[in-house]
């Protein structure tokens, strides 16, 4: 699992909350997140590798929210396989591990396999943190018709800098002056926790904003591409809808533990004893929750698989084709090849109202079919209720 307390126990002068919870059951605890990290990492690698039977329509490029959403997945498969290196080291090599409690010890290879796995678990997830960020602002900006393939650098620039930014940031203020020093007071812990946990809030409160904001700005779409809004169109909005609270109820589901055990332990570390009886009840919950954390965190991979795309089958085609794989978009719109198509140029079809109908509403279909992609069922309605495929 992905929690600040990984970092913390790399001090060997710790203090008594992390000491708690990385001392309870480490042994079930590793297996519990071998376990989950493992069932995840197979899930999550099916669902994105081709099935047989499926002939998605070709498109020339992925669009900008798939690659996205494809990155997403990648982040989630590299931070499970940190989580099952860490785990397994520390079952199978118990007395390596040891030796990070020795204070100004001459070994130095476990402290820094400490480090140095925790700040790789941390490192991808946050990253997967700022992407889904991403994902929210480039489907609001694909409807407002303000992004493109050409955007993704900048969310790379934005992605990739202030993760590292912000990780390298946390562990440089916990472990100064030094290793063996770090967690002398909160002075030291305070900021790592911010930079953990500020683009896990970021995406709690902007993005229900962003997809809200989504929705609003697709009915205004359908609504203005015919003139009308049919039953289909409500439906296909409906199901963007359905898409965008998948995403955040799933988001919600792994990461609601973290943050009810990180206010049980702050509690705690404030008490002068937390091995008073008084405290028993939060000792409980924040070791509860902290098992808990075990399982769902690294589950977070598979179940955005199932948000982004649903149950794509068992059948697996691992014959190699020129083929579309899973992850890019089902539509059989065109993107251009660095930008979202342009807006129509009504000046130079004003005789011509036919053709501004159909180049508008076709960039309407490209901008909701970016939000419904992987959904078959969605993009057949779309079709059917294209002015296009109505012979405009």
């Amino acid at each position: 699992m992905a929690s600040p307390r990984l970092e913390t126990y790399c001090c060997p002068n710790r203090d008594a909350a992390t000491r708690l919870v990385m001392n309870f059951q480490p042994q079930v605890f590793c297996g519990v997140c071998i376990g989950s990290a493992s069932v995840s990492l197979l899930l999550t690698i099916l669902q994105l590798l081709p099935k047989k039977g499926q002939s998605p329509r070709k498109m020339p490029k992925a669009s900008s929210s798939s690659t996205i959403l494809l990155l997403i997945s990648i982040c989630d498969i590299l931070g499970g396989l940190g989580m099952i290196f860490r785990s397994s080291v520390w079952l199978g090599f118990p007395g390596f591990i040891a030796n990070i409690s020795v204070v100004n010890g001459t070994d130095v290879w476990p402290s820094a396999f400490c480090v140095g796995s925790a700040m790789w678990i941390q490192l991808l997830y946050s990253a997967g943190f700022w992407w889904l960020f991403c994902y929210a602002v480039d489907s609001y900006l694909v409807v407002r018709r303000s992004a493109g393939l050409s955007t993704i650098v900048l969310y790379h620039m934005m992605t990739w800098g202030l993760a590292v930014m912000l990780c390298v940031e946390g562990i440089a203020l916990l472990y100064y002056p030094s290793l063996s020093s770090c967690e002398n007071g909160l002075e030291h812990a305070v900021p790592h926790y911010i930079t953990t946990y500020a683009p896990l809030l970021l995406v709690l409160v902007a993005n229900p904003i962003l997809f809200r904001r989504t929705v609003s700005a697709v009915a205004s779409l359908l609504k203005g591409r015919q003139g009308i809004y049919t039953e289909n169109e409500r439906r296909l909005g409906t199901e963007i809808q359905i898409r965008f609270f998948k995403i955040m109820l799933v988001f919600i589901i792994c990461w609601s533990a973290n943050i009810i055990n990180e206010s049980l332990l702050f509690y705690l570390e404030l008490q002068p004893d937390i091995s008073d009886m008084h405290l028993k009840n939060i000792r409980s919950a924040a070791l509860i929750t902290w098992i808990i954390m075990g399982v769902l965190n690294p589950m977070q991979g598979f179940l955005f698989t199932l948000a982004f795309y649903g149950w794509t089958g068992w059948r697996v085609d691992l014959k190699w084709r020129k083929r579309e794989i899973p992850w890019e978009s089902m539509s059989s719109s065109t993107v251009g090849e660095n930008t979202y198509p342009s807006p129509v140029n009504y000046q130079s079809n004003i005789h011509d109202p036919k053709k501004v109908t159909t180049t508008d509403s076709q960039q309407t279909d490209d901008a909701i079919s970016m939000l419904s992609e992987g959904n078959t069922s969605s993009d057949d309605r779309l079709a059917r209720s294209s002015p296009i495929y109505q012979g405009w």
